[in-house]
């Protein structure tokens, strides 16, 4: 899928990859400008005014879908939640027939999460000229924004360098999209060591993720990194068989304050959440100085309101 305007300008967001180390440094450095500390008046402008999004989830989401929300009203513009499930889509309307509508009513961005891979970079194929789509979550396969935010997290702690880091991914890679984003926008960025931490049954299959390193147990794994990126189980994508007992799992690879501190001792913590508590990860980690959670949240909304603004800003509809 084509992402890009004939000026080379990104016009649709559905995957990083393929996009460029600068491109994407751009976008932290925009990102960065909207970062919100707590308790502060978020950053606003008028750079989407006039502009209308909306937000098609096939999905249930918190974070993704407010921040989209709040990050396309602190610019400006209008903004629509719809669920899809709940409307046309269960009536046997596609996707792209729900989505012609709303073009004819003046919309000018569509963000779309979805379970099936294809769906929305199909979507951005048939758009009008003038129309954005960003992807908000597809399948197994991507969440870029989420890529984004994560890279701006560790930027803001551990500096650009990303040449003298050691990222530690860990649990359920094999269905997660955001390890596959988490994945391109840190190889982009010229990560100096991609490890991944996985049981054999939740490990991508062979072929993926070329540059990261493998490992079976935390306890080789963990040791040393600067970064630990804990995944949450997509049980959701696997068969009932396949689903591992919660109480084993975090036995073997949940991340507890022993097993981190096998990492550096500046080491930080990170999840996309939601958490399962007691099975991914301790609530004394979750909850603990090494963690940068809450931060990768509040990065939500700046990283949103940059995509946003690039893709966005500045093109009129047609007459």
């Amino acid at each position: 899928m084509e992402q890009r305007r004939s000026d080379g300008s990104l016009r649709h967001l559905i995957t990083l990859e393929g996009l460029r180390r600068a491109e994407i440094e751009a976008l932290l450095d925009h990102s960065q400008r909207y970062v919100c500390l707590p308790g502060a008046t978020p950053p606003t402008n008028r750079a989407l005014a006039g502009k209308s999004i909306g937000n098609l989830f096939t999905e249930p989401s918190t974070r993704t879908r407010v921040s989209f929300e709040l990050a396309g009203r602190r610019l400006g513009a209008e903004v629509l939640n719809l669920e899809v499930q709940l409307s046309s889509r269960a009536k046997g309307e596609s996707m792209l027939d729900t989505i012609h509508t709303l073009e004819s009513l003046h919309f000018d961005a569509f963000v779309i999460r979805d379970s099936e891979p294809g769906v929305v970079a199909h979507v951005a194929a048939h758009v009008a000229p003038h129309v954005s789509v960003l992807s908000a979550g597809e399948a197994h396969l991507s969440h870029p924004t989420q890529g984004l935010l994560d890279a701006l997290t560790v930027r803001q702690h551990k500096g650009g360098d990303f040449s003298r880091l050691c990222v530690a991914i860990v649990g359920d890679i094999r269905h997660s999209r955001v390890a596959r984003s988490a994945y391109e926008v840190f190889t982009a960025l010229g990560v100096g060591e991609l490890r991944l931490i996985a049981p054999s049954g939740l490990m991508p299959a062979s072929g993926e993720f070329p540059v990261g390193k493998r490992h079976f147990t935390p306890e080789t794994g963990l040791r040393d990194a600067d970064v630990v990126m804990m995944l949450r189980l997509q049980k959701e994508r696997m068969a009932a068989a396949e689903i591992p007992d919660g109480e084993d799992y975090f036995a073997r690879f949940g991340l507890t304050q022993p097993r981190l501190r096998l990492a550096r001792p500046d080491a930080i913590v990170m999840h996309p959440q939601p958490m399962n508590r007691g099975i991914e990860i301790a609530s004394d980690v979750a909850d603990g100085p090494q963690s940068v959670i809450r931060d990768q949240v509040r990065n939500g909304v700046a990283v949103r309101m940059a995509v946003l603004e690039a893709v966005a800003r500045a093109r009129p509809r047609p007459s």
